[in-house]
C-alpha cells in the first residue's frame, strides 16, 4: 500500500488500532466488538447474520442490520478518513452477504502469531525442537491478555473468539512439550506463558500436568508438588473429581525424580499394573505393533440417520463452526459436548450431524452407546469402549496388549495423524469419556449426556451445547414430517395445541405423533382433547419401548439422584411459575439457601432442571408433572402443604419488603407471622427491590392463582394487593385485573371483610385504568363502604383519591376536586401527613387540567414542601413533575425543564421506571414547545426505550410523538444507512 500511512491492529489483548503513530479511537462497544470480529477472521468474509449473532446473541433488535451497516461506515471513515464517499475501501471489503477486513500479515498481531506457530511446526518436523520452542515463545509473547479482552463479555463468549483463545492454549502446550524435549534452558522461557495460561484455565489438567513437569525440569520441584496439591483440592471442591491420569502421571514423575532435563512431555500416563510385559530392549508389544495397516477398511459405526430429522439448524451450525476450513490442517482435537434433559433429542442431533460431516473424516467414524443412564446399571466402561474401537480398526487380537493403560495408548496411536469422527453417546460424566479422547489433532469428538460435563469444558476445552425444546416452527415441521403436511394444514389449531401440551419436547411429540400415525382416522382435535384431559399427568406419553416412554426415560435420571436432590426435585414441582429462585427453592425445602445449592446443582447437572440465569431455576412441564407424581407417591400431604405455605410466605413477605423500599410512605397491609424455614429477601436499595420484583413477577402471579385454587386463599389476596403499585406503575393492567379479580373472589369466599375492602379498591382502580367505568365505580363504592364499616379513615381516603383520579380521566374535574377534598379531610383526621401532602399535588394537577395554572403552582408548591418535610422522595418527585407541567403551560419552558430535571433525578433514585419515562416525555414536550427538536427527540427516545422495555401501553403515544418530530429519512448505501 505504497504512499499510505501504515495502519496496525492488535487483538491479542485489548482491541487497538494505529494510523502511523496515532492511536485511533475505536468508538462505542458494539463497533469495537464488530472490528474485533473482523480482525480475528481477517482475510475471510464474515456474513452479516454471523455479525448480528455475535453482537446480540439470540435476541437481536429489529434494527440490528442497520446498526451493523452504520458501524461499518464509521469504521471505514476511521480507517481511511481521506477516502471519498462511496469509493471502494482498501480495508473493509463488502462481499456476498457480509464484510471482509483485508490486512497485511505484518499489521495484525494474530496473523503474526499464527505465522510463527506454523514456522515452529516446520522446525519441529525437521527435528529442531529448540528452534521450534524459540519461535513459540516469540509467538506467545504477542499475547497481552485473552483475545479482544476489552469488548463486552457477551460478545467475547461467541465461539469465534473462544476458538482463538484455544489457539493460545494449544500453543502453550506445544511449547511446553517441545521445551521438555529441547532442554531446561528453554523450559525456563516457557514458564511465563505456562503460568499465565494455568491461571486463566485453573481446571485444565493437561495444561497443569505440563506446568508441573516443566517446573520440576527447571529446578522448581517443591513448587511443582505444591501446585499438584492445590489443583487436586480445587478439582475435588469445585467438580467433585480426583485428578485424571495425565495429572497423576506428572505428579508421579516428580515424586520419582523421573524428570530429567530432556523429560518426555506428560501426554500419556506411565505404564502401571497390568501393562504388557517388556520385550527385549525394553519395548512393549503394544509399542512394536503397527497401529493399522493400509488394507484395513475405515470403520463406519454410525447408527442410521433419522429420515424425518427436523429443525436444530442453529445447533447444527454451531457444531459445524467448530471444524477448521477443509483446506486448513487440523491444529487440535475438537470436542463438542451436547447436553439436555431426557427426550430432548441429543442422540438424534449427534448422529444426524455426524452423517452430514462424515466425508470430512476419511479415516472413519466411531460410535458407542456408553449406557451412562441405563436403568439396569450396566454402564459401559471406558475400557470396554476402547476395546470395541480397537477392534473396529481391525487390529489382530495378538497385537492388542492386555493392560488398560496400554490399550488406551494403542487406541490413541491408532488415531494419531488420522481424521476420525467419534460419537460418545449417553455418557455418565466427564471421567466416563476422558480416556476415550484422542491425544493428537485431526479428530472431532461429539459427546452426549444428560449431565452437564463441566470437567470436559474446563479441562479439555470442549464446546458445550445444551439443547432446548423445539421452537414452534420446528415442532410443526416435526409433526408435518411424521403425519403429513396435509393433515397438519387441515387442523392447524389442533396441531398447535398438541405442541403446547407436549411442551415442545421431541420425545413427547414423537409418542403422540406415533399414536396419531397408526390411527389415521383420529382427528388431531381428538388427539389434542385426549392430551388436554390428561394434562398434569404423563399417562398420555407412554409407549411399549422403555426408551420411548416419557415416565421411564425421566426415571433413569431421577433414580441416580442423591436423596437430598430427589426431595428437592419433588418439591420444585410444587412451584407455580416457570422459574424458581434460589430463595424460593430454599423456602420449599425449609433450609437455608446455601444448604440447597448442592442439590440444585446436582439437578442442573442431570438436566432435570435448568438454570437460565444465576440463582433462577426452571423445569419442563412434563418433568414438573413427573415430580408431582413422585411427590404424591413419596411425600405426605402435610409435608407438601407445609412446603407450599413456606414458598408462598417467601413471595409474600419478600414482595412486601420490596414494596416498602420502593415506596416507604405508601400504606400497605399488615402481614401475619411466617412459617419456620422461610427465606425472606431483604433489599438495600430501590434498584435491588425493583430488580427482584421484575425477576419474580410471573411466579408471584402464578402463586396468586395457585393459592386461590388449592391453598388457604390468604396468600392469594394479600400477594395480589401487595403487588398493586408495582403492576400499575409498569402498565401491567390486564395482569393486575386478573390478580385483583381473583383476590376479590377469594376474600368473599373467606368472608374476610378487611381483605374485601383492599381487593375491591385495587380492582376498582385497575378497572378504571382500562375504562371499564361501571365495574370501577361498583368496586370502589363497595370498598368505600367496607372501609367505613370498620372505621378505617386512611382506607376511605385512598378510595376517594382513586375516585378522583378516574374522574379526572373522564374530564370531570369538579367531581375530582370533591373527592380530593374528602380525602384530605380524612387524612387530616387520621394525622396522615404523607396522604395530605399527596392530595395537595393531586389537587394541583386537577387545576392544571382546568387550565388554572396559578392555583396549580400554589397547591403543588405546598405538596413539595410537605413531602420534603417528611422525606418522601416519591411525593417530592411527583410534585416537581407537576410544577414543571404547570410552568410548561405558562410558556416558561426553561423553568419547566428545571423542575422536570429535579423530578427525573428523584425517579431514577427510587427506580420508578414508568414515571421516569413519563417525566422524560414531558421534557421532550417542553423542548419541542421551545423549538428544540433535537433535544426533544433525545428525551422522547429515552422515554420510549424505557416504556418498550417494561411493555407499557404508553409507548404507542410516545412513538407517535417521535414520528411527528422525525424528518423524512433516506437510506444511503454502502453502510452509511440510518440505524437505531
Amino acid at each position: 500500500m505504497g504512499g499510505v500511512v501504515p495502519t496496525r491492529f492488535t487483538v491479542l489483548g485489548p482491541v487497538r488500532a494505529w494510523n502511523g503513530d496515532s492511536e485511533l479511537e475505536l468508538g462505542p462497544p458494539k463497533q469495537r466488538g464488530l472490528l474485533a470480529l473482523l480482525l480475528i477472521q481477517a482475510g475471510h468474509p464474515v456474513a452479516v447474520h454471523d455479525i448480528v449473532d455475535a453482537l446480540w446473541g439470540q435476541a437481536p433488535p429489529d434494527s440490528a442490520v442497520n446498526v451493523v451497516q452504520r458501524h461499518i461506515g464509521a469504521l471505514r471513515r476511521l480507517l481511511e478518513p481521506e477516502l471519498p464517499a462511496r469509493s471502494p475501501s482498501r480495508w473493509l471489503v463488502r462481499g456476498a452477504g457480509g464484510y471482509r477486513l483485508e490486512v497485511e500479515p505484518g499489521s495484525l498481531d494474530l496473523l503474526r502469531f499464527r505465522a510463527l506457530r506454523q514456522e515452529a511446526a516446520r522446525s519441529a518436523g525437521a527435528d529442531n525442537p529448540a528452534r521450534a520452542t524459540e519461535l513459540l515463545i516469540e509467538a506467545l509473547r504477542l499475547w497481552r491478555a485473552p483475545v479482544a479482552s476489552d469488548i463486552a463479555p457477551e460478545v467475547r463468549s461467541h465461539p469465534a473468539f473462544t476458538a482463538v483463545d484455544r489457539e493460545y492454549l494449544s500453543a502453550v502446550k506445544e511449547a511446553a512439550d517441545l521445551a521438555l524435549e529441547a532442554g531446561p534452558e528453554l523450559g525456563t522461557g516457557v514458564l511465563v506463558a505456562l503460568r499465565q495460561a494455568a491461571a486463566q484455565h485453573p481446571l485444565d489438567e493437561a495444561l497443569h500436568a505440563r506446568l508441573i513437569v516443566v517446573l520440576a525440569s527447571t529446578g522448581h520441584q517443591a513448587e511443582a508438588l505444591d501446585l499438584f496439591r492445590t489443583l487436586r483440592a480445587r478439582l475435588v471442591d469445585d467438580l467433585g473429581l480426583e485428578p485424571g491420569p495425565e495429572l497423576r502421571s506428572a505428579h508421579q514423575r516428580v515424586l520419582r525424580q523421573a524428570v530429567p532435563s530432556h523429560a518426555a512431555p506428560p501426554a500419556a500416563p506411565e505404564e502401571s499394573e497390568g501393562d504388557p510385559e517388556e520385550e527385549p530392549g525394553g519395548t512393549t508389544a503394544a509399542a512394536k505393533a503397527p497401529p493399522w495397516t493400509a488394507a484395513t477398511v475405515p470403520p463406519a459405526q454410525l447408527p442410521a440417520d433419522l429420515a424425518v430429522f427436523t429443525g436444530r439448524r442453529s445447533e447444527l451450525a454451531q457444531v459445524k463452526a467448530l471444524l477448521p476450513a477443509p483446506e486448513k490442517p487440523p491444529s487440535m482435537v475438537v470436542i463438542s459436548a451436547i447436553g439436555g434433559m431426557a427426550g430432548i433429542g441429543k442422540t438424534t442431533l449427534a448422529v444426524h450431524w455426524a452423517h452430514q460431516a462424515a466425508d470430512r473424516f476419511p479415516d472413519g467414524q466411531l460410535y458407542v452407546d456408553l449406557r451412562g443412564f441405563h436403568p439396569t446399571g450396566s454402564i459401559m466402561s471406558p475400557g470396554e469402549a476402547i476395546r470395541t474401537f480397537i477392534d473396529a480398526f481391525g487390529v489382530p487380537a495378538h497385537r492388542i496388549p492386555a493392560g488398560q493403560d496400554a490399550q488406551t495408548a494403542l487406541y490413541r496411536s491408532l488415531l494419531a495423524d488420522r481424521r476420525v469422527l467419534i460419537v460418545l453417546d449417553n455418557a455418565r460424566d466427564t471421567e466416563h469419556v476422558r480416556p476415550l479422547l484422542p491425544g493428537a489433532p485431526g479428530c472431532l469428538v461429539i459427546v452426549t449426556s444428560r449431565n452437564q460435563l463441566h470437567g470436559l469444558v474446563a479441562a479439555e476445552g470442549a464446546h458445550s451445547m445444551t439443547l432446548d425444546v423445539l421452537s414452534e416452527a420446528d415442532a410443526l415441521e416435526f409433526l408435518s414430517r411424521r403425519l403429513g403436511a396435509g393433515r397438519i394444514a387441515d387442523e392447524p389449531r389442533a396441531a398447535t395445541e398438541i405442541i403446547t401440551l407436549c411442551g415442545h419436547l421431541p420425545l413427547a411429540l414423537a409418542i403422540v405423533a406415533a399414536r396419531a400415525a397408526v390411527n389415521p382416522s383420529f382427528s388431531l382435535a381428538a388427539v389434542a382433547a385426549e392430551l388436554r384431559e390428561s394434562q398434569g399427568s404423563l399417562d398420555a406419553f407412554t409407549a411399549e419401548a422403555p426408551v420411548a416412554d416419557a415416565r421411564c426415560a425421566f426415571s433413569w435420571s431421577y433414580n441416580l439422584l442423591t436423596p437430598a436432590a430427589a426431595r428437592m426435585f419433588r418439591l420444585l414441582a410444587l412451584h407455580p411459575g416457570r422459574e424458581c429462585s434460589l430463595a424460593a427453592a430454599a423456602s420449599l425445602a425449609g433450609l437455608r439457601p446455601g444448604q440447597v445449592r448442592p442439590a440444585l446443582a446436582e439437578l442442573v447437572r442431570a438436566h432435570l432442571i435448568s438454570e437460565p440465569a444465576p440463582g433462577h431455576f426452571s423445569c419442563h412441564e412434563l418433568l414438573r408433572s413427573y415430580g408431582v407424581e413422585l411427590g404424591e407417591d413419596k411425600d405426605t400431604a402435610e409435608e407438601l402443604h407445609t412446603a407450599r405455605r413456606r414458598m408462598l410466605d417467601h413471595y409474600l413477605h419478600s414482595a412486601h419488603a420490596a414494596d416498602t423500599v420502593l415506596a416507604p410512605s405508601r400504606d400497605r397491609i399488615e402481614l401475619g407471622p411466617q412459617e419456620a424455614g422461610v427465606t425472606t429477601v431483604s433489599f438495600a436499595d430501590q434498584t435491588g427491590a425493583a430488580d427482584w420484583l421484575d425477576g419474580n413477577l410471573s411466579a408471584m402471579l402464578a402463586a396468586v392463582e395457585q393459592d386461590a385454587r388449592h391453598g388457604s386463599g390468604r396468600h392469594s389476596w394479600q400477594l395480589a394487593v401487595t403487588l398493586e403499585r408495582y403492576l400499575d406503575r409498569n402498565g401491567r393492567w390486564q395482569e393486575q385485573l386478573a390478580a385483583q379479580t381473583t383476590a376479590a373472589a377469594t376474600t368473599r369466599r373467606l368472608g374476610d371483610i378487611r381483605g374485601q375492602a383492599h381487593a375491591h379498591r385495587a380492582l376498582g382502580f385497575v378497572a378504571g385504568r382500562l375504562e371499564r367505568w361501571d365495574e370501577s365505580a361498583e368496586n370502589l363504592s363497595r370498598s368505600l363502604e367496607l372501609f367505613g364499616d370498620f372505621g378505617d379513615a386512611v382506607g376511605q381516603a385512598r378510595v376517594h383519591r382513586y375516585f378522583a383520579f378516574l374522574a379526572n380521566r373522564r374530564q370531570d374535574q369538579e367531581k375530582a376536586l370533591d373527592h380530593y377534598r374528602s380525602a384530605h379531610a380524612l387524612y387530616r383526621s387520621a394525622g396522615h401527613r404523607s396522604g395530605e401532602a399527596s392530595v395537595f399535588n393531586e389537587i394541583g394537577w386537577t387545576y392544571i387540567l382546568l387550565g388554572q395554572y396559578g392555583e396549580a403552582l400554589d397547591e403543588c408548591g405546598r405538596s413539595l414542601e410537605a413531602h420534603r418535610a417528611i422525606g418522601d422522595l416519591n411525593g417530592e418527585a411527583a410534585a416537581w413533575d407537576s410544577l414543571g407541567y404547570a410552568h410548561h403551560h405558562l410558556h416558561d419552558h426553561d423553568r419547566a425543564l428545571e423542575c422536570y430535571e429535579h423530578a427525573l433525578t428523584l425517579y431514577r433514585t427510587i427506580r420508578d421506571a414508568f414515571l421516569e419515562a413519563d417525566t422524560l416525555a414531558h421534557i421532550g414536550d417542553a423542548h419541542h414547545a421551545a423549538g428544540r427538536p433535537v433535544e426533544a427527540a433525545l428525551a422522547l427516545g429515552q422515554a420510549l426505550e424505557i416504556l418498550d422495555r417494561i411493555g407499557h401501553p404508553d409507548a404507542a403515544l410516545v412513538r407517535g410523538k417521535l414520528t411527528d418530530l422525525a424528518p423524512p429519512s433516506s437510506s444511503p448505501e454502502d453502510g452509511e444507512g440510518q440505524g437505531a
